[in-house]
This record gives structure tokens, C-alpha cells and sequence, in this order.
């Protein structure tokens, strides 16, 4: 079976990681069985629309090495993919469900609706609307419209019956329909609500497979209920565990980490690390595999291994253990490709002063192992490209006190300055020093540490014979001799 899928984000901010979750779900189940995947805007709430959104959200996608078959950018059968250009299609389908008597116009201002609302509180009872409007006769609603006054179209929840849903994690889940509130589907303004604009597209568009938030699962008797209304086969939902921190039972939080999907790229993350990540927050294969390429998680996903649990913990340190892995595993010329794009796009630009192509691949091959995100190059590389400062406690500790240190230094600096040019490498430089070391009886960590601190200004460094060789004799003798 050919699969359609949809992903429908708001034009209200930044697009939220766990969209990219379930747009990789989407992915993966349209691209296994050839089928399409559909990208769809819905913009009805101009409430909160934010300028620029949709298109850092396109963008967004495609960094992270997703793409769509149809929608913005690249259209489709079924344009416009905008709902804010889609508003005389909602209108009619509203007034389809008004004439079966399964909608109706609503007059009540906001004042009213407030009043009810308190009342309800002070009861104790569920906020819902009273059905004021509901047996206004028809005479009196065409009245209403003649005059212009303002009004809603809600949907008329049938009393007293339970709606199912299937849901192909969950099963079967029954909702009491007495629960519900008549639903507004035509705002006063004309745009549409969440609820009609979603299960009319989703018909039309002919999407089959609806994935979303567990968070979207009160909704679904609504949307149950509007797809018998209208007599239409009802798309398989698909509802996936919400995203929390590791250390709670809460939503994802501003306060611990990024929660957008741009957040993620500006820190440095590598998109093949955050996908592969992912991919595993709600879906398990069944084995020890942890490393997927987005083809093998193609091939491997299954709507069965999606998990039933209500949240999946989204471990921020396993995803820098992820995006460790990748930085470690890619090529290096990608990977310094990758570096200097990501400094480019997002940060100041590359602490290159005086070096060459050359020499900034051999940095990075040493300090790789190190790195964890891309946007912490500048930081743990900075010493290859500027004097760093120095501390003189800092630098005198290792030795136990400033004679000692100072000696150190002395008797390596005249070391250093008898190694010829062409031994200036690592490992004539390690032979010479631990020799030396022997000679003059110095501990490795009195001695290597002081000539560590005060050529970089870092107590943690690559080996420091691979950072002496990439700072040159002249640079290394420079240092030295200026503490």
C-alpha cells in the first residue's frame, strides 16, 4: 500500500524539534512504500503568525536532509498547500455540516461566553459552551445574518454516545462524547479552526496515514466525528510519545537545552547525529543497532516498534555522545567543510591568523577526538592561532612553586633551541623531551604540564608533542621565553 503522509507545522516561531520527529516518522513511512510525503502550512491563526517562520522552517527541513513530494516550494495536485489560501474550501464544508444539522451558527460575543465560562468554574463543572445558539430557530439565524452581527460555526456534538478511535500504537480508545465541547470550526473572522481545516485537507489531500503528538489524541474524537459526518474514510492515526527531559516527567523545557530544530543546528549538532538520534525517541528496532543512516532507518521502520509509552526521554547527552560519534566518523576534509560552513552560518567567523589550509586540517585531525559539537572549534583551538594568556599561579602549580617552574622553562628552552628545524616533529620532539626528563629529573607532569599551560594557556590539550609540532619551533621558543 502506497502511503501518504503530512507533516503541518504553524508559521508561529521556530519549527520545535519534535516536528523533525514526526516528520522523520512521516519520511520513512511514505518513502518504504513509494508513496508521498505532503507538506502542508496551516496558517489560520494570523493571531500568531510570525514573519520570516515559514521560510526558516522550509529551510530548516531541508538542513536537516529531509525533503517533501508535495507542497510549498515544490507544489502538487492538491495547491494551494497554504490554509490562510484555502478559506472558501473550509467555508463550503462548514456549511455542508450546517445544512445536515451537524454545525451550527453561533451569535454569543465574548462577553457572554466569559460569563458562562466563570459560572461553570464557580460550579465546579467542565468549561464548555452552553448551546445558547443551538435551537435558535431559523428565522431568527437569517435575521442575525441579515444584520451582520458577527458569529462562529460550531459542531454539534451528538449527546450521549461514545466515539471511537483507532489508533494503530494505542488500539481501540473510546471517548464519552459528553466530554466534548461543541468545537468552533469557522471563526468570527472566517479562517477556520485547527480541527475543520485538518480533517477537511487530510480527506482531500488524500493522506492516509496521520502521525502526530500524543498531545493531539483529546482531539481525535472531534476529528473522529467530523469524518462520519461528512461520510469520509477516516485516515490511520498514528499518536507518538511526547519528547521530555531525561530528569522529569515535563515537556521538553527552554530552560535546559534548545527545543527548536534550529536551536540544535546554531549549537553545532551535526543533522546525520540528530536525525540518527531521533530516530529512537518513540521507535526501538528490537536489537543493539544504535548508528542509522536515514536509508536504513527507511528500511527498518515499522509503525509495530513504535513504542506505547506516553514520553520518550529525549537524553541530551547521548545526544552529544551521537554527535561525538559523527564528527569522529566523517571524513576530515567534510569535516572541516563542516566547520567552516557551520562558523559561517552561525558564529563569528574561523580564528585562522596565519595558517594555511594544510596546517588547519592537521589541527583538526588532532583535536577531533575532543570535539563533540562543531561550534567548539574556535574554543579548543584557539592557542594554534593567538598567544594565549597566562596565569602565572596557574602556570607555577604544576612544579610546586616559581624557581622551579622558571628552571623548567630555562632548561627547555635551551633544549628546544638545539633541535634542529627538521627534527621539529613529533616524534623526535617526545624522544628529546623525555630524555631531557630523565637528564634533569623532573617528574612528566612537573615539567610537561608547565611547558603545556604556557605554549597554550589550557591545562587539557592533544598530546602535547602533536601541539608543539603544529606551533612550530619558532612559536613554541616565543612562548616560552616570554613567561
Amino acid at each position: 500500500m502506497k502511503m501518504r503522509t503530512r507533516l503541518a507545522p504553524s508559521p508561529t516561531g521556530e519549527i520545535h524539534v519534535g516536528s523533525i520527529r514526526t516528520l522523520l516518522y512521516d519520511y520513512a513511512l511514505a518513502k518504504q512504500s513509494e508513496g508521498e510525503l505532503v507538506l502542508r502550512i496551516e496558517d489560520t491563526d494570523q493571531s500568531r503568525y510570525v514573519e520570516g517562520s515559514v521560510e526558516r522552517m522550509l529551510k530548516v527541513i531541508k538542513d536537516y536532509g529531509l525533503k517533501w513530494d508535495e507542497g510549498p516550494e515544490v507544489g502538487g495536485p492538491y495547491q494551494p498547500y497554504f490554509q490562510s489560501q484555502r478559506l472558501d474550501i473550509y467555508k463550503k464544508y462548514a456549511l455542508e455540516l450546517v445544512e445536515k444539522g451537524n454545525a451550527y451558527y453561533c451569535f454569543c460575543d465574548e462577553d457572554r461566553l466569559n460569563k458562562v465560562r466563570e459560572g461553570q468554574k464557580e460550579m465546579g463543572g467542565v468549561t464548555k459552551y452552553d448551546r445558547f445558539c443551538l435551537n435558535l430557530s431559523k428565522e431568527d439565524v437569517e435575521e442575525n445574518l441579515k444584520k451582520g452581527k458577527p458569529y462562529v460555526i460550531r459542531m454539534k456534538v451528538p449527546s450521549d454516545v461514545d466515539i471511537e478511535v483507532e489508533d494503530m500504537v494505542l488500539g481501540k480508545l473510546t471517548f464519552p462524547s459528553n466530554d466534548l465541547d461543541d468545537q468552533v470550526l469557522i471563526k468570527s473572522d472566517g479562517f477556520p479552526t485547527y480541527h475543520l481545516a485538518v480533517v477537511v485537507d487530510d480527506h482531500l489531500m488524500k493522506i492516509t496515514h496521520v502521525l502526530r503528538g500524543r498531545e493531539w489524541l483529546p482531539s481525535t474524537p472531534k476529528h473522529v466525528l467530523l469524518y462520519e459526518f461528512f461520510g469520509w474514510e477516516k485516515p490511520k492515526f498514528i499518536h507518538l510519545p511526547l519528547l521530555r527531559e531525561t530528569d522529569s516527567t515535563k515537556k521538553l523545557s527552554k530552560r535546559t537545552g534548545s527545543v527548536s530544530a534550529l536551536g540544535f543546528l546554531e549549537e553545532g549538532y551535526l543533522p546525520e547525529a540528530l536525525l540518527n538520534f531521533m530516530m529512537f525517541l518513540g521507535w526501538n528496532p528490537g536489537t543493539e543497532r544504535e548508528v542509522y543512516s536515514l536509508d536504513d532507518f527507511v528500511k527498518d521502520f515499522s509503525i509495530e516498534k513504535i513504542q506505547k509509552s506516553e514520553m520518550a526521554a529525549f537524553d541530551r547527552q547521548k545526544l552529544l555522545w551521537f554527535n561525538g560519534l559523527y564528527i569522529r566518523n566523517l571524513p576530515l576534509e567534510d569535516l572541516w567543510n563542516r566547520v567552516v560552513k557551520w562558523h559561517e552560518e552561525y558564529s563569528e567567523k574561523l580564528n585562522l591568523k596565519n595558517s594555511t589550509d594544510a596546517r588547519n586540517l592537521k589541527i583538526l585531525e588532532i583535536v577531533r577526538e575532543r570535539m563533540k559539537k562543531l561550534s567548539e572549534f574556535n574554543d579548543i583551538t584557539f592557542y594554534f592561532f593567538e598567544e594565549p594568556k597566562i596565569d602565572k599561579k596557574t602556570a607555577e602549580k604544576f612544579s610546586g612553586d616559581s624557581k622551579k617552574a622558571h628552571e623548567i622553562i630555562d632548561n627547555f628552552i635551551e633544549v628546544y633551541k638545539n633541535i634542529p628545524s627538521e627534527k621539529w616533529n613529533v616524534p623526535d620532539l617526545d624522544a628529546i623531551s623525555h630524555e631531557k626528563l630523565a637528564e634533569f629529573s623532573y617528574k612528566p607532569k612537573e615539567a610537561f604540564m608547565t611547558i603545556r599551560y604556557i605554549t597554550t594557556g589550557c591545562e587539557s590539550t592533544p598530546p602535547l608533542f602533536d601541539v608543539l609540532g603544529l606551533l612550530g619551533k619558532e612559536e613554541t621558543l616565543k612562548r616560552l621565553k616570554k613567561f
